[in-house]
């Protein structure tokens, strides 16, 4: 048993390529989020549209039918279509980058708006009374008060994503999974290498949940004041 971890994360410097690994996954997932949350608030403000003006608007049925579509269809078949047909010939790196960033708008949107419409209905009615247009009640008194709604539910979008990357090695990404991969196949033995590989993402996402709970209790606690 010790010989096999030996060989899949001693031998040949190997542990130096998990790093690597881990490094491309948390690029990947860092940029991907990034992009999510700025196509994630342009959708969600789309989707808005709607319950601004009490019935479905052009925005809010484009927006719908693209997160529709978006969470309705695998990661990897969105994966596959960019690399092979979209964004053929393109670095893998920013075919990556881009599915996961467009997957994830389509969940960011969902949690936008619900943190949009978690912040009592009264708040728009008095802004708006002050004279503020809808886009300035929006901005100054809706989202810094729904922003507390919406940070911990990114954060777990952020663990879920760096997860899904898993699939990265599909468009030829040496990610932490496609390391596991590689050393399996240089040392024809498959458990040392995934298993170390599944620990690696669990102290990761571990150490991720700590700060979001932590996050969490800040929020709440100023919630309290």
């Amino acid at each position: 048993m010790l010989d096999s971890y030996y060989r899949a994360f001693i031998a040949e410097q190997r542990y130096l390529m998990y790093l690597d690994g881990l490094k491309m996954t948390l690029l990947v997932s860092l940029l991907a989020i990034i992009l999510g949350v700025a196509l994630g608030t342009i959708l969600a403000l789309m989707r808005m549209t709607a319950e601004r003006r009490g019935k479905s608007t052009l925005l809010s049925k484009i927006a719908y039918v693209y997160i529709d579509i978006i969470r309705g269809t695998p990661t990897v078949t969105q994966l596959l279509i960019m690399y092979f047909v979209v964004l053929k010939g393109v670095d893998g790196l920013i075919v990556g980058t881009v599915t996961f960033g467009l997957n994830s708008a389509a969940y960011v949107a969902e949690i936008i708006r619900a943190g949009i419409l978690a912040v009592d209905h009264g708040q728009m009615e008095g802004g708006r009374s002050l004279g503020l247009s809808y886009g300035q009640t929006m901005k100054d008194i809706i989202l810094p008060q729904a922003v507390k709604n919406i940070l911990p539910a990114l954060g777990n979008e952020f663990i879920v994503l760096i997860k899904e990357t898993a699939i990265l090695g599909y468009v030829s990404i040496v990610d932490l999974t496609k390391v596991a991969d590689f050393v399996t196949s240089r040392t024809y033995e498959a458990f040392a290498p995934l298993i170390g590989t599944a620990i690696i993402y669990y102290l990761v996402v571990k150490v991720l949940t700590l700060v979001l709970g932590a996050v969490e209790r800040r929020l709440r606690q100023s919630d309290k004041r």
